[in-house]
């Protein structure tokens, strides 16, 4: 399946106490779209909002009427990037006093009046307990949602379906990805609903998966470095070489990622020359 997915369901009920509806905005960084989730048995609580483009509200109204709703109860978002609470706005136009609430870390461009949620802080909605878990990497202020009634989680972007996660050279960190993912393993998971695409219903799996994906990739890179690869671009031209080149970009940043962790963990070194893309060395 292709990550793009056109014929991916705009919407979704694959539990009693979970639908989904889809963003509407596919693309390279968020495959299909993201996923929004509605959970609750009535009033349900929304697991983040998309980006905000207009057919997203029209499609929400829909699903929630088909549900017999009326409307959120309140929307609770998974971290700070666009596509999770670009909605915001539009939402709050349309159901006035909605509250809105994340853990607020770092931020610097927050939809008024959104309350600070933190770890272990419980959200109670009609018939569902949700348990907000901190898991940074691939940003500082991430949030999923564990579901106790299903013993499922909500991933938002730590772990997707169909795809890799990004750790962003700005806000993301791969230690505390691996550590998040860690983190991930000692809750009683069964099922995934990740914010890209479906439903995942190993969770164990996927996320020993995603474990050792990242430490893959952290050989290979070590390995490229020995062979005298010592740039970015020559490193990702090796390690991706049968994936798109329109996709370099994003996975030159998953290389700077695993180079800035293995650089705080004294196993290479980056030296840069005026102005040229730095050069690395293996260490260790």
């Amino acid at each position: 399946m292709s990550w793009i997915d056109r014929a991916f369901p705009v919407t979704a009920t694959p539990t009693d106490l979970v639908g989904r509806v889809l963003g509407l905005n596919p693309g390279l960084m968020t495959g299909p779209g993201t996923n929004t989730y509605l959970v609750g048995r009535r009033d349900p609580i929304l697991i983040d909002t998309g980006v905000g483009v207009p057919d997203y509200q029209p499609l929400l109204e829909s699903y929630l009427a088909e549900r017999g709703w009326t409307q959120p109860s309140r929307v609770i978002l998974t971290h700070r990037h666009r596509d999770h609470l670009g909605g915001v706005a539009r939402l709050r136009e349309r159901y006035r006093g909605l509250q809105v609430a994340k853990m607020i870390h770092k931020d610097v461009d927050l939809p008024e009046g959104t309350e600070d949620l933190r770890d272990g802080r419980v959200v109670q909605g009609e018939g569902v307990t949700l348990v907000p878990v901190h898991t940074p990497g691939h940003a500082s202020d991430h949030l999923c949602y564990y579901l106790v009634e299903e013993r499922a989680l909500f991933t938002g972007d730590v772990i997707l379906g169909g795809s890799t996660t990004v750790i962003p050279s700005d806000d993301g960190d791969l230690g505390d990805y691996m550590a998040s993912l860690r983190r991930l393993q000692e809750l009683d998971v069964h099922r995934i609903y990740p914010a890209h695409g479906p439903v995942i219903d190993n969770a164990p799996a996927k996320i020993q998966e995603f474990i050792d994906h990242r430490l893959l990739r952290e050989q290979q890179i070590l390995d490229a470095l020995a062979d005298g690869l010592v740039t970015i671009p020559t490193i990702v031209a090796r390690i991706y070489a049968e994936v798109p080149v329109a996709l370099h970009p994003m996975a030159a940043m998953s290389v700077e990622s695993h180079l800035k962790k293995l650089a705080k963990e004294a196993r290479v070194r980056a030296t840069d020359e005026g102005g040229e893309p730095a050069r690395w060395t293996r260490l260790v």
